[in-house]
């Protein structure tokens, strides 16, 4: 969740932080704490390290860090990221029997279809290597231990980054001067595949492409590129994890996704690398949906896909754009809140994306995998990818259904029965049933205009895994009416990781941080008008970050603080 302050664990599917309480005389003396909180931060120390500990020791199990390389070498070329900033990426050696062999693996993470949209990711993670953490955690489709990956866990393991916001499609030459916006993202692919190959991937056996969401769909445009740049004796394939992206209406009829596809080819000048096989014959935006081309892609094609994707239904089926009363808000949080109607455009979503890969079944190169879980990647996570519960398909998980398939073991060509047959889908650890009823308790004793300790407070819903900066990311708001574009602001303030150097806004006010400590951070107004001032606490939980906002003085900062950590102490719980 939060990149700063404090300790992170990247475990498969969540994030889980180690909120630690630091020593109470050391609170007293700030003022931060009452006596009551003193009492409340010690009996919590204990639980927070048993959940630190938890956390430790499933990293060490299933996830291993792994540090960033830049490809400097790429800026001469002209291949960067929006910002300019060189291409990177995470590697994993190889060792044992698998040293000639190489994943490469892409990140998702949404696209941009204008140059406001660009601008938007161009000073964050999407957009600029110098805004990427340096390490990583491996787990899944990248781990290296045998039980959790048995098929590639000894592979030479790469995950690019991704900050060109078109799939690695994209190559403008001129830079605008205002915006200093690179179009790259071409030359970014070749120049990072080229570093991978002056590293020993020319030597490969055996090698795959895949990627996640807006990276699983670099997979499928680049797979047959990818395998014209290896060697003839290599033994290439390609996964596309969450990338079947489809060209279906919204909820009110529009075709928003298509619009903005074909948005996204004009602004990057992407129809150049996109499938001439495609383009010969159809507009360049439409080239962009798997279901026009990935039929002609010669290279052999494994499609792992939820038949209800998570990020289609929330982006594709109901944006926010065709929902402007909210209708299907709860819906897209949890498919077990749709109503019947909701459920009935679901069920006709399902009928078009297996409409949308017809043109995949019974070819001999392909590859399928498509449960009927709500769900969105499912190859990084390693609950998803094996484990002892994770999703089947005629009793098969997903890691032995793509080994077997690469390995010519065995053909994999599967669909799921319609929601709600499945009973091995996973929830990602997101009860948003508990979160809601947790957060009604809890306003209707801590929020209020007078005499409670909170005026209001804003509950973000933010997943790292998650493909775009588009999806909903207030959960819940309590005395307080805030837009997603100001809470996307105020989530990239903390992944810049300068809480001390600047301020951020919640509404109309703006605050400045006056403490930082592990988990969580306070701040003052520095435009109220109220007499004794007005404060903000900020706290993350394993899957939100919590903004309480407080009228008063250090002694109401403590009434609050009590507050704040008794409602994400619920979540903990829950590790949501």
């Amino acid at each position: 969740m939060l990149t700063s302050p404090g300790s992170q664990i990247w475990l498969p599917d969540v994030l889980y932080s180690g909120r630690l309480l630091r020593d109470s005389s050391e609170k007293v003396e700030r003022g931060v704490f009452s006596s009551r909180s003193i009492r409340m931060a010690k009996a919590r120390t204990g639980h927070w390290l048993s959940i630190l500990a938890f956390s430790l020791i499933l990293l060490k199990t299933e996830g291993f860090y792994v540090g960033i390389t830049y490809v400097d070498s790429a800026v001469a070329k002209g291949a960067v990221c929006l910002d300019g900033s060189p291409p990177a990426y995470h590697m994993d050696k190889g060792f044992g029997a698998g040293i000639n062999n190489w994943l490469v693996h892409i990140e998702g993470g949404g696209w941009c279809n204008n140059a406001s949209t660009c601008l938007a990711r161009r000073d964050n993670r999407l957009g600029s290597s110098k805004q990427m953490v340096k390490q990583i955690a491996f787990s899944g489709i990248l781990s290296n231990k045998q039980k959790f990956n048995p098929d590639f866990y000894n592979w030479n393991k790469i995950k690019v980054r991704y900050c060109d916001g078109a799939s690695f499609t994209g190559d403008v030459e001129a830079v605008d001067p205002k915006t200093n916006l690179h179009y790259r993202g071409a030359r970014v692919f070749l120049a990072v595949i080229e570093d991978l190959m002056a590293k020993g991937m020319k030597n490969a056996a055996n090698a795959v492409l895949s990627g996640c969401s807006a990276g699983g769909l670099t997979a499928i445009l680049h797979c047959d590129k990818f395998r014209a740049l290896l060697p003839v004796s290599t033994k290439v394939k390609c996964f596309a994890d969450a990338g079947y992206f489809i060209n279906a209406k919204d909820v009110s009829g529009a075709a928003h996704i298509e619009g903005f596809y074909s948005e996204v080819v004009a602004t990057h000048g992407s129809a150049k690398n996109l499938p001439p096989s495609c383009t010969s014959s159809l507009r360049p935006g439409l080239c962009f949906f798997p279901q026009n081309m990935a039929q002609q892609i010669k290279t052999p094609l494994f499609i792992i896909n939820a038949a209800y994707d998570s990020w289609q239904i929330k982006n594709i089926l109901a944006p926010g754009v065709a929902d402007p009363h909210g209708t299907w808000h709860y819906c897209k949080l949890d498919i077990k809140d749709c109503s019947s109607s909701q459920l009935e455009a679901m069920q006709d979503f399902r009928v078009q994306f297996l409409s949308a890969i017809k043109g995949l079944i019974g070819s001999p190169s392909k590859g399928m995998f498509i449960n009927s879980c709500y769900a969105h990647c499912q190859t990084e996570m390693q609950e998803t990818w094996l484990r002892d519960d994770s999703p089947v398909l005629g009793k098969t998980t997903i890691a032995k259904a793509v080994g077997d398939w690469y390995y010519d073991r065995s053909p994999f060509q599967k669909i799921d029965c319609a929601y709600p047959c499945d009973s091995t889908c996973h929830n990602r650890l997101m009860d948003w049933t508990f979160v809601r009823k947790a957060w009604d308790k809890w306003i209707s004793t801590s929020i209020g205009s007078s005499g409670e300790p909170l005026k209001a407070a804003l509950l973000i819903n933010y997943d790292p895994t998650g493909p775009s900066r588009l999806l909903s990311t207030i959960a819940e708001q309590e005395g307080i009416r805030a837009k997603p574009i100001e809470v996307n602001q105020f989530v990239d303030f903390i992944k810049r990781n300068n809480l001390q150097s600047e301020s951020f806004f919640i509404g109309q006010n703006q605050y400045l941080v006056t403490s930082i400590h592990d988990g969580w951070f306070c701040a003052r107004c520095m435009n109220t008008s109220h007499p004794a001032g007005e404060g903000a606490i900020v706290m993350q939980t394993t899957s939100f970050i919590l903004v309480a906002l407080y009228d008063g003085s250090i002694g109401s900062a403590s009434r609050a603080m009590v507050d704040v950590d008794q409602f994400a102490w619920q979540l903990g719980r829950k590790n949501l």
